[in-house]
């Protein structure tokens, strides 16, 4: 009777422990999410911050993020501390964060560390990217239909590939429906400085660019576009509610397609470290929101476009293309690659002016 006894209580504790256990393994695992700029930026945080709510709610993991985080030794700062805090994955939201993390990916091996726009990976650290080209490239399609005087201007921040490549892709999208396109950049050396892009759109402006795109992260281009009665873009999101007349379309990316994908596969134990590229046959990137200005038939002429990239019958990058000296740098037919997208640095025909060292 005893021994009976016994074993029914020592299987009633080991029945217990094992709850216990599974309690504490069906516990919702954190993310926490770390912004160059504001979350009301209207622009690159503004579109990450978006991407992490549909991501919590599709998911249900928990997040957090940190906002206006420079990049320097305090990226590295809060990175720590929200590996620190148990948060099970920590997304970093900026090109200029990449060493930082790399460094703290070392410290804590069983946390998910994931950098976007950069190149270095670790088994516990992977890098992500939007293809924002491919929007930079449909927006350039409705520039050169829009454009009365064949000059585009393109307010620029940092002169890395990824702004670079987007200036060339815009400029591309708009010489294919208009080969006089010519496209300038001014360069503001920042990512979120609203007064700075506003001067340089209205020195664009002033130069004879009547269409303006943005690789930056506030609205003001489109508020100096409207004020000065030419025409402008939204960059990472609708921006049409700064200028709804100015508004042409937005090129808006969808972050939640990599963040929703990312916390699914940390959840199952699944995910492995690598390069993720997202674009539009993926949804993470579309021209939306287009304004009364734009004809049907331009919109028309930019959602085929669109179409035929996400189907892969157009790649923005497909030559015969001329660098901006005239040289090819692409034969006909074919199509630059992922590798060769990512290191570049110079200007394709057409686009006026160098690019700061």
């Amino acid at each position: 009777m005893f021994l009976s006894r016994l074993k029914l209580l020592t299987a009633a504790a080991a029945i217990a422990i094992a709850g216990i256990s599974g309690v504490q393994a069906a516990e919702p695992i954190k993310a926490g999410f770390v912004y160059i700029g504001p979350t009301g930026d209207h622009g690159w945080t503004y579109a990450h911050d978006e991407g992490r709510k549909k991501a919590e709610a599709a998911t249900g993991v928990k997040t957090a993020f940190v906002e206006n985080v420079p990049e320097t030794a305090d990226a590295e700062r809060v990175f720590r501390d929200l590996a620190q805090k148990g948060n099970k994955v920590v997304f970093a939201t900026s090109f200029g964060y990449m060493n930082q993390m790399v460094k703290v990916a070392k410290a804590f091996p069983n946390t998910v560390f994931m950098h976007a726009t950069g190149y270095k990976t670790a088994a516990n650290l992977g890098v992500y990217d939007v293809r924002t080209y491919e929007g930079a490239y449909m927006l350039g399609v409705v520039a050169g239909k829009m454009s009365k005087g064949n000059k585009l201007g393109v307010v620029a921040s940092i002169p890395i590939p990824e702004v670079i490549r987007n200036i060339n892709a815009f400029t591309l999208g708009a010489r294919s429906v208009n080969p006089a396109i010519t496209t300038r950049a001014i360069w503001v050396n920042s990512w979120f400085d609203p007064g700075k892009e506003r001067e340089a759109a209205l020195a664009l402006i002033a130069q004879g660019c009547d269409v303006l795109m943005q690789n930056t992260d506030s609205p003001a281009v489109v508020q100096a576009a409207q004020e000065k009665g030419v025409l402008a873009f939204g960059w990472d999101s609708d921006m049409s509610k700064f200028g709804g007349k100015a508004h042409l379309a937005a090129s808006v990316l969808h972050w939640e397609t990599i963040y929703t994908k990312t916390l699914e596969e940390v959840k199952a134990g699944t995910w492995k470290s690598g390069d993720l590229w997202y674009g539009v046959k993926e949804g993470a990137v579309n021209i939306e929101s287009f304004g009364a200005a734009v004809p049907a038939p331009v919109k028309k002429i930019a959602e085929e476009r669109r179409d035929a990239i996400k189907a892969g019958k157009l790649h923005p990058f497909t030559g015969p293309l001329k660098d901006q000296s005239g040289k090819e740098f692409l034969a006909a037919g074919k199509t630059y690659a992922d590798g060769d997208l990512k290191k570049m640095n110079f200007y394709v025909e057409g686009v006026e002016g160098t690019i700061p060292k």
